[in-house]
């Protein structure tokens, strides 16, 4: 039976569960969110098709569904165009071949972005990044618009630049927690998930990454 509380709401203090005995309406809930969790992950369409067996479409499905985050993720990680395309390829390609083993614990986009964390750490261990962007001058013309416009670019290319001169002096997981959340796009506890980590952990993580990254960035770019 339910009791009320001062305001005159009913609450439920237990429910029975499926053998008639009663358990905390908390537990009853949890129980029904995991529950409902666990179902939704079932329905991912790129789910159903690895367990369908159906590898070679769920590779087109997470290229279609995916490609635009993980190429942001490495490129954010490798900071050269063409090496991110190939680390995006090379994630594609882990993630097919891996996909027999595919056990469905969380999204596949934390999935995805995990292998994608371990390809560019790959990289970035194995070869020399000597790449620069190539910074180009627009011409000047007489009405300055083009001079103000050359402005902006430097400006925004500046505060890139220190961004990732910035990322550079953090640890490696930092800089990878920081990635995850802000150029990935995920939520703390995908990130744990992608980085063997409980979420609580990876929470700590970001915020502890934030504060470094705040005390190496120049003052006028903050």
């Amino acid at each position: 039976m339910g009791t009320s509380d001062d305001a005159g709401i009913s609450r439920t203090s237990a429910i029975p569960d499926k053998g008639g005995h009663e358990v905390p309406a908390a537990a009853h809930v949890r129980a029904e969110m995991l529950a409902l969790a666990s179902t939704t992950l079932a329905t991912d369409p790129i789910v159903e098709l690895i367990h369908e067996g159906r590898h070679r479409d769920a590779l087109a499905a997470c290229a279609r569904t995916h490609h635009a985050v993980l190429g942001r993720l490495a490129m954010a990680l490798l900071g050269s165009q063409a090496d991110a395309d190939e680390a995006v390829q090379e994630t594609l390609l882990r993630a097919h071949r891996a996909m027999p083993s595919y056990r469905g614990e969380g999204s596949i986009k934390a999935w995805l972005c995990g292998i994608a964390r371990h390809v560019c750490a790959h990289m970035l261990e194995t070869r020399r990044r000597g790449r620069e962007l190539l910074e180009v001058v627009p011409p000047i013309g007489d009405d300055g618009r083009a001079e103000r416009e050359a402005r902006d670019v430097f400006a925004s290319r500046r505060r890139a630049r220190a961004l990732r001169d910035a990322l550079e002096k953090l640890k490696p997981s930092e800089r990878e927690a920081l990635v995850l959340r802000y150029v990935a796009d995920l939520s703390h506890r995908e990130i744990g998930m992608a980085c063997g980590l409980d979420e609580a952990t990876a929470r700590k993580r970001i915020s502890r990454a934030l504060d470094r990254l705040r005390s190496v960035m120049p003052t006028e770019e903050i």
